[in-house]
Order: structure tokens, then sequence, then C-alpha cells
């Protein structure tokens, strides 16, 4: 890598080094050799290469590995959890529950402050801080025998774990475009999934190990202790990417883009209603989800008999299940349209998968594959159809609000679900996850009625359907523009019929995007007088 020649450098490759207007952006700010592309002879070092951003990438996709694969560390120690911390069900799910609650307000001001406080460099090192200590608060209060401290670090990593994913698609932005950007988001979310299976399989033998030398709390302490070593990864991840793209500033005398994400709560006003249904629909889905993984190693352990590495493996099929479908369904949404009908038949489906685990001792396996290719297919269907509804400029808003309404259900239903677990057990936790599934299949069937009667169907449409009735849309509003600029600019009848082949000629050449007449103005559709020509 190419040695940085500027005074304070070390600061400069986190914040950017202050104003562009005191920023040296020339080739002399970079160390070069003879023959070589940004001060190497390889082209591993040009940022331009296809090898130094494939490099680029696997740093990307390993920066959200340590969130994910200690989002679930309780979830694979459930029974552990449980023993070692003297504590119930409900009380096990506030390890999640106070993971969500920091995100119901960070949805909003993540991507501001990657955008206008910290930078994307200086951002993303932070939130990954958060999650190194959050992590190891969480290791001490195991190691230490308070919960509450283990609840105040899961409170910690929350802070970092949610911006840290919208740092990484800002990353992606910035450095890849077009078909690559699609390429890259799904390599993205198959790591997020990794990171989750490879704490499943991972945690329960690396427990047993460490209890030959440690016995109670002080065994789930160091394991915690040993899992942090994933988030200190994502650490060292952002500090590389940091280093990246400072120096591909430099070369390339490009800005750093931010998050992208723009938050004004003013716009929620215009927000039409079948976006309130699509965050029921939402919600009343994940909640069916996340929950059950994160008290599902329990529940196999109890009903099918499996032993704790055994319920782990399956717990975690629907991770590897939505790793490998996830892209596959994105594709075929982008092929095919039809998301609102995708996203009905993706709950109908999961609704069928939970029946199987509740009232059948059919192979778990096969109710969890299941469970992994319907969630696959309405994460692939449901966000995208947030943008067909939303306008562009809102979208920052819009998705904000639905993840802050998702991790404000999480939030609550999770410890619900655990107070029903210590009451009820869990076949009434199985019916109340099927209920909410059915609120979730209500929300989208008035989704479905409401846009057939109010957008013509749009968000169920075809793609070509979808193309075809963007281009009338368009077109009647640009007819709709030039009657009233007629109405606005009257003229007599003998002076239109002398003219009216001749605007309508350049009406059509303006639209279509050839020459005009220099003396012609398409806004208001006729010849400019000569002292308004310049």
């Amino acid at each position: 890598m190419a040695r940085i020649l500027d005074d304070g450098g070390d600061t400069d490759v986190l914040t950017g080094g202050g104003s562009t207007d005191t920023r040296d952006y020339g080739e002399s700010s970079v160390e070069t050799r003879s023959g070589g592309q940004g001060g190497c002879w390889f082209s591993c070092c040009d940022p331009r290469s296809s090898l130094h951003r494939f490099i680029v990438l696997l740093f990307m996709c390993f920066l959200g590995f340590g969130s994910y694969f200690c989002y679930d560390n309780p979830g694979a120690l459930q029974d552990n959890f449980m023993k070692d911390m003297d504590i119930t069900t409900a009380q096990f799910t506030y390890l999640y529950s106070f993971y969500s609650w920091p995100n119901v307000v960070l949805c909003f001001v993540g991507g501001f402050l990657l955008d206008s406080v910290f930078g994307i460099r200086l951002g993303t090192v932070i939130f990954c801080i958060f999650l190194v200590i959050g992590q190891i608060v969480f290791a001490l209060g195991g190691i230490f025998d308070m919960f509450w401290l283990m609840l105040l670090g899961r409170f910690i990593f929350g802070i970092g774990g949610e911006s840290l994913a919208v740092a990484q698609n800002a990353y992606a932005v910035s450095w890849f475009k077009g078909k690559e950007l699609n390429m890259v988001f799904g390599l993205q979310l198959s790591f997020a999934r990794v990171g989750s299976t490879v704490n499943f399989n991972l945690m329960e033998p690396l427990y047993k190990w460490m209890n030959t030398s440690y016995k109670g709390h002080t065994c789930t302490g160091i394991v915690l202790m040993i899992a942090g070593a994933t988030c200190i990864l994502s650490l060292f991840c952002a500090a590389a990417l940091a280093i990246f793209d400072f120096r591909a500033e430099k070369i390339l005398k490009k800005q750093t883009l931010g998050s992208g994400e723009k938050i004004r709560l003013s716009d929620v006003r215009y927000f039409p209603v079948s976006f309130w249904l699509m965050c029921g629909s939402c919600v009343a889905y994940y909640v069916a989800i996340f929950p059950f993984i994160g008290l599902g190693k329990v529940f196999f352990i109890r009903k099918f008999d499996f032993t704790p590495e055994g319920a782990n493996a399956v717990n975690s099929i629907l991770y590897i299940v939505s790793a490998v479908a996830s892209p596959l369904f994105g594709l075929l949404v982008d092929r095919t349209g039809r998301n609102v009908f995708y996203v009905f038949i993706s709950i109908l489906v999961t609704i069928g998968a939970h029946g199987i685990l509740a009232f059948t001792f059919l192979n778990p396996y096969v109710g969890m594959c299941i469970m992994g290719l319907s969630y696959s297919m309405l994460a692939s269907a449901l966000w995208p159809m947030v943008a067909l509804v939303i306008p562009e400029h809102q979208l920052g808003t819009a998705y904000g609000i639905m993840q802050a309404v998702q991790n404000f259900g999480l939030a609550v239903i999770t410890s619900v679900a655990g107070e029903i677990v210590d009451t009820g057990g869990y076949l009434l936790l199985e019916v109340f996850f099927i209920a909410w599934l059915c609120l979730s299949l209500a929300c989208t069937v008035l989704l479905w009625l409401h846009d057939s009667s109010h957008s013509a169907g749009l968000l169920n449409m075809s793609i070509d359907d979808r193309d075809r009735w963007e281009h009338d849309k368009m077109l009647a509003e640009s007819l709709e523009r030039d009657e009233l600029y007629r109405v606005a600019i009257p003229t007599t009848s003998a002076t239109t019929a002398i003219k009216s082949d001749f605007l309508t000629r350049n009406r059509y050449l303006s639209r279509i995007g050839a020459p005009l007449p220099s003396s012609y103005d398409p806004t208001i559709g006729r010849l400019l007088h000569r002292p308004m020509i310049r």
C-alpha cells in the first residue's frame, strides 16, 4: 500500500482531513513510482483495479461479521444462560429486547451521524468500538454474575449494531455501482447469515470446552469474552476500510459518500396508507421469526429430544437457507414483479411452517427449511415495495420509520414471548406466533385491496406492466403541463391555427430529446421574441 505523504495523515485517514477547501487531492499527495499506479508496481494497489476492489469487498463483508455473530450469542447458549445466571425465560428475552430498544431511535439518526457529524470512515470505526465495548461489558456481567451489567452491555452493543449496517451499505455504494452493487449487497447479506450460522454451531462446543476449566456464570462470561474477538475483527476491518477509502479518495480525487440516509420526520404526513400497511405487515411478520430463533434451542431440546448441539444446528438452518435463497428470490422478484403476491405467499407458507413445528413431530429440519425459504422470499419482495409508493427524496425517512417500528415490535414482543413460555409453554408460544402471522396476512390483504383500488394495482404488476404504467403516467403529466402552459399563455385562434403544426413538431422533438430551433422555448411551447434570445 502506498505511504501517505501528508502532514497529520493519521487523523486524516478517519476524518477526511476536515474541509474540502484545504485538502490536497492531487497526485503529489501519494508517493508514486515509475511503472506503478497509486504508488505501487502491482495492480492490487490501484483502487481502479478489480483485484483491489475485491480486497476491499472482503473487508466490507467481514465488517458486519462480528455484529451478526454476537447478536445471537444468547440464543446459542439459551439453556446455559438460564442455568448459570439463574434467570427465567422472560428475563432471558431481555437480552434481545435491550438490543432493540436503542435502535427504535438510532434508525433515524444513524445515517445523519455518518453524513453530517462523523463521516463514513470515523463513524464506522466508532460504531465498531461500541460493538467491542458492548460485548466486553456483556461478558463481564457473566463473569461477575451481574445480570444487569449484561443488559447494559447488550444495550451498548445495540447502539453500534444497526448503525454499522448503515455504514456498510454506504461503503458499498461508494465503491461499487450498477449491477455490481446488487451483487455486493447479496454477498453482504450472505456473510451476515454466515456469521449467525457460525455462532449457532460454534458456541455450544466452545462452552463445553471451557466448562472443563470454568464453571457456572464464570464459564458463560469467558465464552462471551472469546466471542468478542469477532467484534475486534470487525473493528480491524473498519480501520482497514478507512485506510483504503482515504487512499482511494486521494488517488481518484473523489469525495467520500455519506450514507445517503436523509431523515425528515416532517415527511411522515405525506406517506400513503399503503406504506403504513407495509409497516404493519413487516413488524407482524418479523416478531414471529427472530424471537422464535432466540428461544428455539430449548424448544427443539424439549419437544424433539435434540442434543444442545443438534438444537443449535436446526435453529441455524433458517440462516443457512436465507444465505443461499435471498439472492435468488431477489433476482426472481426483479424479473417478474408481483411483489404483493410473493409477500402473501411467503406469509402463508410461514404459517404452515410454524404449524408443522407446533402440531406435528415431523423432523424439524423440514419446518425450518420451509421457514427459511419463505423468510427469504418475503424479505426480497417486501422491502423494495417501499420505493414504489414513496418518492426517492423521502426513502431515508420511510426506511428509518419501518426499521424503527420493526425494532419496537421486536423489543416488546420478545419480552412477551418469554413470559408466555414461563406461564404456558412452547405450544402456546407457537399459537402466539401464528396469530401474529395471521395479522401480517390481514395487513397484506388490505394492502392488496387498497393498491388495486387506489393505484391501479401497481404493487402487484409485472415488471413490463409497471414500466408501461410509469410511462403512461409520465406522458399524462407532460400533457397536463402543456395544457396548463397553453391556458396560462393564451393565443388567438388564428395564430394557433398558423403555428399548430410547427408547435406540435417542436413539442415532439423536445420530448424525444432532439435538437430544437434556438428560438423555441419548450417550457412555454412557443417562439421567443428576439430580445429574450441570448
